[in-house]
């Protein structure tokens, strides 16, 4: 695990060595093992070093092929690497990882060798013969890679920060995304918060050379799942899941160096602890956050799984004055604003004090195994289409109604659900995840009209999708969109900046492609979520105790409400009026949010404030401009 950066174009940089070495610098924390960069006539790249697999220094970057045409910068892992190295016995290895690997495969297989590789990743391969530059990401986002074209030059970067470094890049706020990230906490790929800096989507690439720019998405799920359950019985598929799922923790369980797992308590952490209990000849090091607060605990279903399989367990104790000492910090880590984070800050922190430098997720396992609220609510409001043939009229004034009659979030969403054109999934979906509604967000912005919804485009591009003849089932489209929205572009990017803050590599065996695309392909009939992520859970029986199948979901969350209100209150308001500041947002509407927050208004809950805030530190720590 790493930081990668790089400049294509020099000619208007008068000390190209002298860039790349600050973007090295301003990720450092990424790659704390080794720095060092490349610099030639054309191109710059960078790389900081987090050894993982392979400590050997022969395995640093920048690295070069053994005919010395080929150079690479390479974040990630690659878990399959030694099934690819014995693909390819013509060459003679000098390093046992796979960064050797990587560059052997693109040398064999050029852009195709993609498509081989089962991991995580952000690269780029720059070719000299043919000055010719190859950046590419792996399937689902899980490393980021962001990028800055004026047709000048062309830089990337694991990082949004170290790319700002690069004279020529501005810091001025992408005030076109400022729909986006108030309705949903972040930016969507492939914009982000900063102008002209995007965020190359997952599954594609990108070729670069003096008379070429060629996009290629070379991995689509929607293409790419397969339907082997079509004709296997439950008993067939469960056996199929606990297989790929055990396949991809112990793979994932490839390093040499000390390895750990966060362990919530809930279903998805304590599956992945069981499997690599199973799989290790030691005890696994696990690491919880507790709270003073019980009632936000997990820390007691935590311990009954650290018991069961006689973990290392730490628990990670918290108070509202840990945590508003640690937030701070927290919040200066964050390479992108986002209403989510220290939470992954602070449980990295600690399991990284613990000699741990490769930890384990559950992260994924509701996405893929239908666990959150919005499955069988989008199940329930398939039959309840007859809804729309009533006029749009009437719909209106029915919402209307609800929402003064019962006041609430709910009553919002389902009234603006009433205003879609279609009762179909990418029209209800963008509204079930949206934070703030349109009509808070015109009058934040002064703005009578809001481009289209971010999440509604990806769903209105992508479902009900024609995949050679056959449509994926529907729990699986609502997959696609949780895989593609709030997954990739909250969950993995806060769990990447966070994590790496503090140099430590967060592997996700959830994640697995080929885990993915079974499950993908798995019938509504076996998948329906009559109790939460009823295939994983029958699945994996033996590794979940009924405590844990049977408890609350309460979510990796903290007690928000009580201490916007008290203890990060100075905080809150100190940031709010940076906003107020900037000429962007209405004073008089943002002060009012935060007023009915501050009287309970069932309407503007915590996570309605709390992106703001982070949204005013982020801007004011990053020196961002306004045009």
């Amino acid at each position: 695990m790493c930081g990668i950066n790089g400049i294509y174009g020099l000619d208007n940089l008068s000390s190209p060595e002298e860039e790349i070495k600050r973007m090295n610098l301003k990720s450092i924390h990424r790659g704390p093992d080794h720095s060092s960069f490349y610099v030639d006539d054309t191109v710059a790249l960078g790389h900081n070093r987090l050894a993982i697999i392979d400590l050997n220094p022969a395995s640093n970057q920048p690295f070069k092929s053994d005919d010395g045409n080929l150079v690479m910068v390479f974040n990630g892992e690659i878990y399959n690497y030694k099934e690819i190295r014995e693909k390819i016995p013509e060459h003679t290895f000098i390093t046992k990882g796979d960064t050797e690997v990587v560059m052997a495969a693109y040398q064999k297989w050029g852009a195709s060798f993609l498509s081989r590789l089962n991991g995580m990743f952000a690269l780029a391969i720059w070719n000299i013969e043919k000055q010719e530059l190859f950046i590419a990401r792996d399937r689902l986002g899980i490393k980021p890679l962001y990028y800055f074209d004026n047709n000048k030059i062309f830089a990337f970067s694991s990082e949004i920060r170290s790319l700002m470094e690069v004279t020529g890049i501005s810091r001025k706020l992408n005030i076109e995304a400022l729909p986006d990230y108030l309705r949903y906490q972040t930016v969507h790929t492939p914009e982000t918060i900063i102008k002209g800096i995007k965020m190359l989507l997952p599954g594609h690439s990108i070729t670069l050379g003096a008379d070429e720019y060629k996009g290629d998405k070379w991995w689509d799920l929607n293409y790419a799942f397969n339907l082997k359950s079509e004709n296997q019985s439950y008993e067939e598929v469960k056996a199929e899941v606990r297989d790929l799922f055990k396949r991809s923790v112990e793979r994932r369980m490839l390093a040499d160096v000390p390895y750990g797992a966060f362990l919530s308590g809930g279903i998805d952490s304590s599956a992945v602890v069981g499997i690599m209990s199973e799989i290790s000849d030691k005890p696994i090091k696990t690491f919880n956050i507790s709270f003073a607060e019980e009632e936000f605990s997990e820390a007691k279903y935590a311990r009954i799984i650290a018991e069961k399989y006689q973990t290392d367990h730490t628990e990670i104790k918290l108070t509202p004055e840990d945590f508003l000492k640690e937030l701070p910090h927290a919040l200066r880590s964050m390479d992108h604003p986002s209403g989510d984070g220290p939470n992954s800050y602070i449980v990295s922190k600690v399991t990284r004090e613990y000699g741990v430098t490769m930890a384990m997720s559950g992260l994924g396992g509701d996405e893929l195994f239908a666990g959150y609220e919005i499955f069988p609510r989008a199940v329930s409001l398939l039959e309840k289409k007859w809804l729309f043939s009533f006029p749009i009229n009437i719909r209106r004034i029915a919402g209307r109604i609800l929402k003064k009659i019962k006041p609430s979030i709910s009553s919002d969403k389902i009234a603006a659900t009433f205003e879609q054109k279609y009762l179909e999934l990418p029209f209800y979906y963008h509204i079930n995840r949206q934070v703030l509604d349109d009509e808070v967000i015109s009058k934040l912005l002064n703005r009578k009209k809001l481009p289209e919804s971010s999440v509604l485009a990806l769903g209105l591009e992508n479902i009900d999708v024609d995949t050679q003849g056959f449509n994926a089932p529907f729990l699986s489209k609502v997959s696609f969109m949780e895989i593609n929205s709030y997954m990739q572009n909250v969950l993995l990017r806060d769990t990447d900046q966070m994590s790496m803050a503090h140099a430590l590599e967060v592997r996700v065996p959830f994640l697995d492609h080929e885990l993915l695309q079974y499950v993908y392909g798995i019938g509504d009939n076996y998948k329906y979520p009559y109790s939460p992520k009823k295939l994983l859970v029958d699945s994996l029986e033996e590794y979940l105790p009924r405590e844990i199948v049977d408890r609350e979901k309460m979510g990796f969350t903290f007690p928000w409400k009580e201490w916007l209100k008290n203890e990060l209150k100075p905080f809150c308001e100190e940031n709010l009026n940076y906003l107020k500041s900037l000429g962007v947002f209405n004073e008089n509407e943002l002060e009012n949010l935060w007023q009915r927050f501050l009287s309970n208004d069932p309407r503007i809950i915590w996570s309605r404030i709390w992106p703001l805030v982070v949204l005013g530190f982020w801007l004011r720590e990053n020196e961002v401009t306004i045009d």
